[in-house]
This record gives structure tokens, C-alpha cells and sequence, in this order.
């Protein structure tokens, strides 16, 4: 055998066990990635099913959410007691064959059949509410125009109309519409008290004859009506028991105003400009002119608005009206002006907190919107309290209009008077429908008692004259 011959023998017998060997392994190899990718998969459809399921869970449960509210809406307790004797009266009529109970069961479930029509077309009308005014004055009414149009292509059945003004409700009958039809109804609000009244939303009612089922339909047009507090005249001269044109002068000196008052020997700090040539050739020594600090009057007005400061509501009423009509007369007098009321303050931490709230006044409207908004607290700052703050907030204060109920004290309202500076005018307005008009100075304190609105502007301009 030539050298050849045996080299090519050994090749042949390599080459067999080379490709037997990459063979087992090859198999091998791809059992292990079967082997591997076979949990993998089997994990992956596991996890859709789990995502699956908890999709197909949340989605029923809207829908049964949905269902539910929607049959809490829509079935009324006579409803509900008609399918309660449809359900029972068939099932035993049909379980015990008690003929009875499934002509009862048979009659409630036609009930409910005959029902259903009635509510359809609930949402086929276009209702616009329309106000005459958004403010009036307590006392009066306003008026206003509901139209109903038929957007829908098909008749509209006859049904209700709910129009929510502030606490009471207000209906009107929709009769038939046919299509693109519309109907127009005043509505008239009578005798409304002072707060700021919500009218609206309109909603449509769609109900069976029986009162079975019910659906409603609620619009967004909504007003906010402003019933402003009654006033009366208050003389200008009355503003402040403080006159002035440019500015009042006071008690407190001061190095540069308009008001002379004295000249004194120059101090070190004093404006040259200030020394007054005359007297100093006289006395020989520079000596300076002196002004009183004159200020435009500035006032304030503070309201009671503790329940236990009053008598009654009609009494609360009274105040209100005094104190929007003292604000009416300086802004139009234009006076710089500050009306504050305390404001609530929770239970658990009264005594340790003190808050005040106040009304714009930057123009009459603002001013009678914000008196219109205020209401009784139970849990507030007394009226002594409120002034000290005002004070505090303020000590610029030229005249401060105090008023309150029957039920303050007139220690009360000495203790109010003596929370402001000594050379601020403090009137005290005490609304009292028992008590006669009148007025009663005190050291640092005027007391006016008011029974009615009109005894304001008398009592006045009698303490004006005075």
C-alpha cells in the first residue's frame, strides 16, 4: 500500500466520527433550547391570560357599576316594588304552579313593559334659561323666559321640565313637540331673601303616568343670582363725623405736613428746610416749625356675624342693610374704606386662631355682591376680636362704624371701641327692631340704636349736626 493509499485510509475514518460527533451535539443543543423555549412560551400565554382575565373582570365590573347607577337613577321605589312582584310572583307561580301569583307576576312585568316608552326622548330638547337681571334687591323678584326646542328629528313626547332655584324647584309642563318645534314659558321668581341664589341647571324629567321609571337630563346653563341687601340714603355729611377736603389733620405731630401747629428748638435730625428764620433772629436759637399729621379719612366698617350676637335672623337682615348702606355712602364719597366680618373658625382650635375676612369696596356692585354672600357663623371671633384685628390691620383708621345685634353688651362694645388708636372716632350701630331710635354718647363711643333701616340716616345727621 503506497503512502497515499494509507493517508486517504485515515482521512475516510476521521471524517465519519467528525460528522458523527458534530451530530450528537448539534442534537443536543436544540433538545436544550426545545427544553428552554418551551417554559418561556408556556409563561408568556399565561401571563396574557391573567391580563386577559383582569381586563374582562374591570370591564364587567364598569359595566355592572354602570348598570347599577343607572337603575338608581332611573327606577323609582314604586319600580322597584313592581319588579319585586314580578320577580317573586312568576317565580313561585311557575315553581308551585300557583296561577295566582303568575297572573300577578304577568301584570307587574306588563306594568313595567308599558313603562319604558315614556322615557324615551329625554335628552331631544334644547332648553335656554334667560334672567332679566343677575342682581336684585332683597324683597323683589326677577323674571325670565325658558325656551324648549325640539332638535330631533321625531316627535317629541309631552314631559317635564325641573328648574332648581336655590333650595325650592321650580316645574314646567312640556307638552308634545313635533320636530323643530319650539314653545317659550316666563318664569317669575317672587319675594326673594338677600344671598346669592343658584338658578339652574334645567333638567328634562321623562316619567311613566304610574311613576315607575324616571329619567333625567341635566343642561349646564346655570345662573348666579345676586340678591343684594336693601339700603337707604345716608347724607354725606354723615361719612365721618370726620370732614374733610384733602386730608384731616390729628393728634399726632409729625416734622412735614400741611397743618401748623407750633414751633420748637432744632433738633439734631431736623430738615434744615423746616427752620423758621424769624423766630431763630428772635430767640437766637433755630427753631423749627411743627405740623399736625393730617390723613384722608379713612374708614372702616366691622359687621357682627356670630349667631349668638343676635336676636334673629330678621335682626341679622337689619345690620346687613346698615352696614351696606354706610359702605354705599363712602364710596360714593370716595373715602378709602375697609369693611371686615370675622371669619369661621374650627371648633378645636377656637381661641388660638383669629381670622377676619374682608368685602371689596372698589365700587358699589363688588361691594353689595360680597354683603350679599355673607351669612351667620356658629364658630367665629367675637365682635371685640374682630376690631382688634381691624386695629391691628390698619391703625390709619380715622372713623370705625361697629355694627351688632341686640345681644352685644354695651361692655362689649366699650372693649371693641378700646381696640382702636385714641384718635379714631368709633360709632357703634346696635340694630334692635324693639328698641325706640336713638343716641347715646359715651367717653369714646357713639351708640346709635337703630328699629329700622330708615332710623340710620335720621340718627346721622342728628349726631352730624351735634
Amino acid at each position: 500500500m503506497s503512502v497515499d493509499e494509507a493517508r486517504r485510509g485515515r482521512t475516510d475514518t476521521v471524517e465519519p466520527r467528525l460528522t458523527r460527533t458534530s451530530a450528537s451535539t448539534l442534537s443536543s443543543t436544540a433538545a436544550a433550547t426545545t427544553r428552554t423555549v418551551a417554559p418561556v412560551t408556556r409563561g408568556r400565554t399565561l401571563v396574557r391570560a391573567v391580563v386577559w382575565a383582569t381586563d374582562a373582570s374591570r370591564a364587567v365590573g364598569r359595566g355592572v357599576a354602570s348598570a347599577a347607577d343607572w337603575t338608581a337613577q332611573t327606577v323609582r321605589p314604586a319600580g322597584v316594588l313592581v319588579v319585586a312582584a314580578a320577580s317573586v310572583g312568576l317565580l313561585l307561580g311557575i315553581a308551585f304552579g300557583w296561577v295566582e301569583w303568575m297572573v300577578a307576576g304577568a301584570i307587574a312585568l306588563l306594568l313595567l313593559l308599558m313603562a319604558v316608552p315614556f322615557l324615551f326622548g329625554a335628552r331631544s330638547y334644547d332648553v335656554d334659561l334667560t334672567l332679566a337681571h343677575e342682581r336684585v334687591v332683597a324683597g323683589s323678584g326677577v323674571v325670565g323666559e325658558i325656551v324648549v326646542r325640539n332638535h330631533g328629528n321625531r316627535i317629541a313626547l309631552p314631559g317635564r321640565l325641573d328648574i332648581p332655584v336655590g333650595a325650592g324647584l321650580v316645574e314646567f309642563g312640556v307638552p308634545l313637540l313635533r320636530p323643530g318645534h319650539t314653545i317659550a314659558q316666563p318664569l317669575d321668581i317672587p319675594d326673594l331673601r338677600r344671598g346669592i341664589v343658584t338658578v339652574g341647571p334645567a333638567t328634562t324629567v321623562r316619567s311613566d303616568p304610574i311613576g315607575l321609571l324616571r329619567r333625567e337630563h341635566a343642561f349646564e346653563d346655570v345662573h348666579e343670582l345676586y340678591v343684594h341687601p336693601r339700603t337707604t340714603t345716608v347724607p354725606s355729611t354723615s361719612a365721618g363725623l370726620v370732614r374733610d377736603l384733602e386730608g384731616s389733620p390729628t393728634r399726632r405731630l409729625v416734622d412735614a405736613d400741611m397743618s401748623f401747629h407750633a414751633i420748637r428748638e432744632y433738633a439734631p435730625g431736623d430738615s434744615r428746610r423746616q427752620i423758621h428764620w424769624k423766630s431763630t433772629a428772635k430767640t437766637g436759637q433755630l427753631m423749627v416749625r411743627q405740623y399736625e399729621e393730617s390723613r384722608r379719612s379713612r374708614m372702616a366698617i366691622v359687621l357682627a356675624i356670630a349667631e349668638g350676637e343676635y336676636a334673629d335672623a330678621d335682626e341679622f337682615e337689619l345690620a346687613v342693610s346698615c352696614a351696606a348702606s354706610l359702605g354705599l355712602r363712602a364710596v360714593h364719597d370716595d373715602r378709602d374704606l375697609d369693611i371686615v366680618v370675622g371669619s369661621e373658625v374650627p371648633r378645636v382650635i377656637r381661641g388660638r386662631l383669629r381670622a377676619i375676612q374682608r368685602i371689596p369696596a372698589p365700587a358699589p356692585r363688588p361691594m353689595l355682591d360680597g354683603f350679599s354672600g355673607v351669612q351667620l357663623i356658629e364658630n367665629t371671633m367675637p365682635i371685640e376680636d374682630v376690631c382688634r384685628l381691624t386695629a391691628e390691620a390698619d391703625d390709619r383708621l380715622s372713623i370705625a362704624f361697629v355694627v351688632v345685634g341686640s345681644r352685644v353688651s354695651l361692655t362689649r362694645l366699650r372693649q371693641a371701641a378700646l381696640a382702636f388708636p385714641t384718635d379714631t372716632a368709633v360709632v357703634a350701630v346696635i340694630c334692635d327692631e324693639r328698641a325706640h331710635p336713638r343716641m347715646q354718647p359715651i367717653a369714646g363711643l357713639t351708640i346709635l340704636t337703630v328699629g329700622t333701616l330708615d332710623d340710620l340716616s335720621g340718627l346721622l345727621l342728628r349726631g352730624a349736626a351735634s
